[in-house]
């Protein structure tokens, strides 16, 4: 039998923000930020830039910059499987914002060796709960 590898849907959050496209790309891919309404980190807008997001228990999550095109995108890897993406679009003073954590594996687990499936479950429902928390921010 093939061991295919089973991937697993992506997470996608979209909101539309009261605010012009520039706040909300300087709420999503500036250090200070990320650190408000996601975790603290040493991020930097670049190309190929490796940071680290500081995970609380899980200790410091390696991150690389993979995509950036301001102020409408930004992807990064995250851990050893994982990627997040930032997109923007403008609608005229408001902003459409869609985040997109993908890389999951029913077949993977994390580095702390906890099941891909778990795992989207439970951050399927954090994010819900990091997204409002970056309404709130950029909204304030």
């Amino acid at each position: 039998m093939e061991n295919q590898m089973q991937s697993l849907p992506d997470i996608k959050q979209t909101l539309v923000f009261n605010a012009p496209i520039q706040k909300v790309w300087n709420a999503v891919a500036t250090s200070e930020g990320i650190a408000v309404w996601f975790m603290p980190n040493n991020f930097m807008p670049e190309i190929g830039y490796e940071f680290h997001l500081e995970a609380g228990p899980f200790g410091k999550s390696p991150c690389k910059v993979t995509e950036l095109d301001p102020p409408n995108r930004l992807s990064f890897s995250w851990g050893k499987d994982w990627f997040l993406t930032f997109e923007l679009s403008d609608l005229g003073g408001k902003t459409e914002f869609t985040l997109t954590h993908g890389g999951w594996d029913i077949d993977k687990v994390t580095e702390f060796g906890q099941p891909h499936d778990t795992v989207r479950d439970t951050m399927s429902q954090g994010w819900a709960g990091i997204v409002q928390r970056l309404s709130a921010y950029i909204e304030a």
